[in-house]
């Protein structure tokens, strides 16, 4: 019998506000243990939490952003449970009012990932297991999270991967998280079963929790779909429990029985007032959000004619599709500047972090300004070439590297000079041409490039190597 995976996830995304979520602590990463928390944080006796406006702010922006509806009325509750890394015995969250609903995120197979609620909560503290001691860090507790909950709308692997890709660019596009995995600002509960194929029932869910990498979430959900089957196939029955992933054996293992909400004794949280948002302030937070990497893909790809591919590469980060966009205002061909940033560019960029940031010396207006020159034909594309290298070690506009001459070009004679001493430079490269080798000729005409200085056009250098070649 053919099984189906079927999954869902709850990913936990840490937002970029300066302060937590109901203190002025401190939101930044890292720190002595125990120094970014206060008597809030910690839940001392007496203390009132106060929301942070901006973290409802950034959580509309984050529900406008995946299509969610908006609500007027929210509130926050107290989602009750006893651990070492939470001083007040409860988590301030939301459970039947959250801010947003019924969003959805459409994969690049057509399939639409449908949201069922994002809302807002406290992150809790940080355990250490140090020798079988156990030592308790609060910095991160209290820090603002929005809490993004699918249907279980997967089918597979590669399904789950795409969609922690976009949901995480989506969410540095808008500015709200810089959700480094490995930093723990988003991590992902994924739930997992099996069911016949063609069944549309249910099966047996279990619960992976804190997946902090998409390799890692890709090998625990193919460890735990291979397990439940084999569990179901050898007569047994699989058990509705949380469970770990350890990487270093591809492994889960039990930490607990699932729990449900009612287990929780969610109530009302009495210290803090009802959230009420204006349809005028969405809309205004609507009007800010930037241009999303999924329109921007289609305008690039429809409009622009670049290939997707391509156009993939070019709106994977904010800081890159912003350049692109200014370095091929009214070019032609769009397509010449998005040649030379995937080229010539990214080749200095050797991490992702480094394209993720895209520091370049040269401005995007001066690659637009290069461009133009090019199109105009002014400008001979191994010149560019070489003028946008120094550009990049320099910061220079293109015109220092380009002189009147230079632009001029090449008259016919001389270009036939520099053709005639290639031919007499390299016998052998004219032999292996006659022979029927092709690529012989692009040796001829690297080295008329050279002598022109990349002055000469290619394609001229070409047919006049041909003629004389005869």
């Amino acid at each position: 019998m053919k099984y189906e995976l079927v999954a869902g996830f709850e990913t936990h995304v840490e937002l970029q506000t300066k302060t937590k979520i109901f203190c002025s602590c401190t939101t930044a990463f890292g720190g002595d243990p125990n120094t970014h928390c206060c008597p809030v944080c910690i839940g001392l006796p007496g203390t009132l939490p106060k929301l942070n406006e901006k973290v409802v702010e950034y959580a509309i922006m984050a529900g406008l952003a995946t299509d969610c509806e908006i609500a007027g009325i929210a509130k926050m509750d107290r989602k009750n449970y006893c651990y070492p890394d939470l001083p007040k015995a409860y988590q301030i969250s939301q459970y039947d009012k959250p801010l947003c609903e019924h969003g959805h995120i459409t994969l690049s197979n057509g399939r639409q990932i449908r949201i069922l609620r994002i809302h807002i909560e406290e992150d809790a503290g940080k355990l250490i297991h140090n020798h079988g001691d156990t030592f308790v860090d609060y910095n991160r507790g209290g820090v603002p999270l929005i809490e993004i909950v699918t249907e279980p709308d997967f089918r597979s692997v590669d399904e789950a991967k795409e969609y922690v890709e976009r949901l995480q660019q989506i969410m540095r596009y808008i500015g709200v998280s810089d959700c480094r995995m490995q930093e723990g600002s988003m991590r992902c509960d994924v739930n997992i079963s099996v069911r016949p194929e063609g069944s549309e029932k249910l099966g047996t869910r279990t619960e992976i929790k804190n997946m902090n990498s998409i390799t890692n979430i890709a090998k625990a959900m193919e460890y735990e779909y291979e397990r439940q089957v084999d569990l179901i196939e050898s007569g047994g029955a699989v058990v509705q429990e949380t469970l770990r992933y350890d990487d270093a054996t591809n492994t889960t293992s039990s930490m607990r029985s699932k729990e449900d909400a009612h287990d929780y004794r969610y109530f009302r949280e009495p210290d803090l007032v009802t959230i009420a948002v204006p349809r005028e302030r969405v809309e205004e937070i609507r009007q800010s959000l930037p241009e999303l990497p999924a329109q921007k893909f289609k305008r690039y790809t429809e409009e622009f004619e670049i290939p997707e591919k391509d156009a993939e590469k070019l709106t994977k980060y904010r800081a890159i599709a912003e350049y692109f966009d200014e370095a091929a205002k009214d070019l032609k061909a769009p397509k010449t500047a998005a040649n030379f940033i995937l080229g010539q560019i990214f080749r200095r960029l050797e991490t992702e972090a480094d394209k993720e940031a895209f520091l370049v010396k040269t401005s995007a207006a001066q690659l637009n300004e290069m461009c133009k020159m090019l199109e105009s034909g002014k400008l001979k594309n191994n010149l560019a070439k070489t003028a946008l290298e120094k550009m990049l070690d320099s910061g220079d506009p293109v015109t220092k590297f380009v002189s009147e001459s230079d632009m001029a070009g090449l008259d016919d004679n001389t270009l036939t000079e520099y053709c005639q001493n290639a031919i007499n430079a390299m016998p052998n490269a004219v032999a292996d041409y006659k022979g029927g080798k092709e690529k012989a000729l692009m040796a001829l005409l690297g080295n008329v490039m050279k002598q022109s200085r990349g002055r000469a056009d290619a394609g001229a250098v070409k047919e006049k190597l041909k003629e004389l070649i005869g």
